[in-house]
């Protein structure tokens, strides 16, 4: 599928009250694709894509209908590609020159950051990592030139709100063997698989 012209992310507190709002979203506005699921820590997550103005009016159903229990959301006009492959689970594994990490409170904060730092800098995203496994978090890896990379992770950590912001990091010249254990993959039991 090739990525849609808008994205929204929206994550619940409550199980429930995500698939009543997913429900409603699609029920209100013709959007091209719904996914939703159970993330950890016990939230749900609900991604919309679609043209603009209905990617707009499922969430402003989604807002209606699941009150306190949206814990954030995110919702982009003109989604960066990038993004959308990372969302698909797609990562990047083109060696490692300079590593970007952003850490975030939730899975929204984690899209917007990387959205913007890939269009604010010529970096690839190497890898998005939503929630599970990771208790709620939201992980973003970029690779490319030192400057660069520090730039998305400026550009990224800049735009996140009070209190969405765990860390945002830099390392200039990553050694080769966490290099190739990162690019393998991110989480700890695949690496123990291998």
């Amino acid at each position: 599928m090739p990525h849609p012209p808008a994205l929204a992310l929206l994550e619940f507190d409550s199980i429930a009250a995500g698939i009543v709002s997913a429900d409603a979203m699609v029920k209100r506005a013709p959007v091209d694709a719904i996914a939703g699921g159970t993330v950890q820590p016990g939230r749900y997550l609900v991604v919309v894509m679609g043209g603009v103005a209905p990617v707009e009016e499922a969430v402003e159903a989604a807002n209606a209908v699941g009150g306190s229990s949206l814990r954030g959301q995110i919702l982009l006009p003109d989604i960066h590609p990038q993004v959308f492959e990372g969302i698909a689970g797609n990562r990047d594994t083109s060696p490692i020159a300079a590593l970007g990490i952003i850490e975030t409170t939730m899975a929204p904060a984690a899209i917007a950051a990387a959205d913007a730092g890939l269009k604010g800098a010529d970096v690839t995203l190497l890898e998005i990592r939503l929630s599970d496994g990771m208790g709620g978090k939201g992980l973003v890896f970029f690779g490319g030139w030192v400057a660069d990379v520090e730039a998305a992770v400026e550009i990224g950590a800049g735009v996140l709100g009070s209190g969405q912001l765990l860390e945002a990091r830099v390392i200039s010249q990553l050694h080769e063997e966490l290099a190739e254990n990162l690019l393998a993959s991110s989480r700890f039991e695949r690496l123990i698989r291998r």
